[in-house]
């Protein structure tokens, strides 16, 4: 199951349980505040979080992080480029909204690696590189499930801005269309700031075609 959950830092921000029906245990995809809100949320539903999977290094999307970490003593795990925005608070951010986040303890994962539970090694998500919102940028897709958590790299209607340290517009243009919406049609695309969409609505838009 998808459990969306919207938290508030200096932005609002769509952070997601992905967790399997079975076991109860799952994945917490971009915590980016409210540390104690998702935790509640975890008890109440009986969830058991074995990963924290990051879509990027901005500090909205990693802001509950360190708590998390102290308390829930999982990994927390990022695409390979992300050391630089966990690392730096001017990279991730945070350090223009007066509050230096930086992570510490974190795996960085190869492209292409599949990430499956303990509980449960047929539930899982592969991560495919997507830079260009940052040069970190990852999607976590399940084609069981036919969803993908794409972050801030693509939305319903639009795509991530490219204005930021390490984004480049041509790279995410290219991605977004070599990785994304080459997905089947019905895959349902999560993303950190707007309602779902899917890839079919989203290759019907003029800025893909």
């Amino acid at each position: 199951m998808v459990l969306m959950t919207e938290v508030r830092g200096v932005f609002e921000t769509n952070c997601y349980f992905y967790v399997d029906d079975d076991t109860h245990h799952g994945f917490l995809i971009d915590p980016g505040a409210q540390a104690a809100e998702l935790l509640k949320i975890a008890e109440e539903r009986g969830f058991t979080i074995e990963k924290i999977l990051l879509t990027h290094g901005h500090f909205d999307h990693i802001g509950a992080v360190p708590e998390l970490q102290a308390r829930l003593n999982v990994e927390v795990c990022m695409q390979r480029n992300g050391r630089i925005y966990a690392e730096n608070p001017v990279w991730n951010l945070s350090a223009y909204f007066g509050d230096d986040i930086t992570l510490d303890g974190v795996t960085y994962l190869d492209d292409f690696s599949d990430i499956t539970l303990r509980a449960n090694e047929n539930f899982g998500v592969k991560l495919i590189p997507l830079a260009g919102h940052t040069t970190d940028g990852a999607i976590y897709y399940s084609a069981k499930d036919s969803v993908a958590f794409v972050g801030d790299s693509i939305f319903l209607g639009s795509y991530g801005r490219v204005d930021f340290p390490g984004g480049d517009e041509k790279t995410l243009f290219d991605n977004l269309k070599a990785k994304v919406l080459t997905l089947p049609d019905d895959t349902i695309l999560l993303s950190g700031h707007s309602a779902p969409t899917t890839v079919a609505n989203e290759k019907s838009r003029p800025w893909f075609k």
